[in-house]
């Protein structure tokens, strides 16, 4: 065989060779490509959570060493003065692809049941593992802008929420502490733009793990963005909750009704300000009249950014129930209420340490009263409290 001839077929089982590694390198390419694209569609857990424990002094000393006042419901999860207190324990699981999501938010600790407020009896009247459920729903992304969801879900209402790495202060506003806290329903969201969308839904009762009438309440919630760094946020609910009569099968008049106002501006790099407002109305006497049941407040949230770890912020909120039909007021001796009003000042740096994972936050809070609400270590009653402390969160 002369040179030339075995230089030809040296040339063409090496154009071969190089065709067939570049066949199976493509089929590769496809292949992880595929691959890749079946493990997207198998979806993604997550898992996360928190801690979070805290110590606070109380200057009127009480006697039993509690920050709640008259009524029993002063302050949400910071009740205890004068000792460390374990608040939640959170773990959240979430599973999620590009048509659905689902969440499954457990709490544990002293808080859990404060948190789910109206999960206290179980079908046989005790203890119910459902005061361990913060959450529990599915989402249905049906197309690009409509999402459905149907479970447990935390409310739509209210500038602050049950997760303390989530709010900036640790103790929360009086509007939070008077709910709602959660819903059990479904609801629809509708998104025209990244500026604008809807979201309508059916609920039970307010706060209830049961439905103790039958009937159904309303939510709904208008979100635009009017300028950027701009978010407002428009929400309602009603809802009659009125104990139906067992004898009868009728449920009398009940009504409640919220309407609430939740805004944030981002003003500058550094700066935001905060606003909550809400006004309620409610048929205490189920004589269907609520023209003069009503309560409300409203509170201010301006936050400085020091640095990315170091903050400051501060909340004043104005809240009024003289009406007394909500839970912040003062029972007498002879079983009636007295309404109250309040204003509260909150100040509170905030730190953040340990990769992210640790935040501290050193808080003073005032609270004066329009009566007199709290009693002092030496019996004196007077109408102001004034708590310093440290909560400490730990989330992963």
């Amino acid at each position: 065989m002369c040179r030339n001839q075995a230089f030809n077929i040296n040339t063409k089982q090496n154009f071969i060779m190089k065709k067939a590694l570049t066949t199976l390198f493509s089929l590769f390419l496809g292949f992880s490509a595929f691959s890749q694209e079946k493990a997207e569609d198998k979806g993604k857990f997550t898992f996360s959570g928190y801690i979070d424990s805290y110590y606070l002094a109380n200057f009127n000393s009480p006697r039993d060493r509690s920050n709640l006042g008259a009524s029993g419901t002063a302050r949400a999860f910071d009740q205890k003065s004068g000792q460390f207190s374990l608040g939640l324990v959170q773990t959240k699981i979430g599973y999620s692809t590009a048509k659905s999501d689902v969440v499954v938010d457990l709490t544990f600790g002293p808080n859990a049941d404060l948190g789910q407020y109206g999960n206290l009896l179980g079908p046989l009247g005790r203890g119910t593992t459902a005061l361990a459920i913060k959450q529990a729903y599915f989402n249905w992304k049906a197309t690009d802008k409509l999402t459905f969801t149907a479970g447990q879900f935390g409310t739509h209402i209210g500038y602050e929420v049950i997760d303390a790495p989530v709010n900036y202060h640790y103790s929360l506003s009086n509007l939070f502490n008077n709910g709602p806290f959660y819903h059990i329903g479904v609801k629809a969201a509708y998104a025209f733009s990244d500026k604008f969308s809807i979201m309508g839904g059916l609920v039970n009762n307010v706060d209830a793990l049961n439905d103790n009438n039958g009937k159904i309440g309303l939510i709904a919630q208008v979100f635009f963005q009017p300028v950027s760094g701009w978010n407002v946020y428009v929400n309602g609910i009603t809802s009659n909750e009125a104990s139906e009569d067992v004898t009868t099968g009728k449920t009398p008049e009940g009504q409640y009704s919220l309407l609430d106002l939740t805004s944030t501006y981002q003003i500058t790099d550094k700066f935001s300000l905060g606003l909550n407002a809400a006004t309620g109305v409610q048929d205490a006497n189920g004589d269907g009249k609520i023209s003069n049941e009503s309560w409300g407040g409203w509170a201010l949230y301006p936050k400085y950014d020091i640095s990315s770890t170091f903050s400051i912020g501060a909340r004043y909120e104005s809240f009024t129930n003289t009406n007394a039909v909500r839970g912040l007021r003062i029972t007498n001796t002879d079983g009636s209420f007295t309404g109250v009003s309040v204003s509260s000042i909150t100040i509170t740096p905030s730190i953040t340490v340990a990769d992210s994972h640790l935040i501290l936050k050193p808080e003073l809070r005032i609270d004066t009263y329009d009566k007199n609400f709290f009693v002092d270590g030496d019996g004196k009653e007077t109408k102001s409290q004034a708590t310093l402390g440290l909560a400490m969160i730990y989330k992963f």
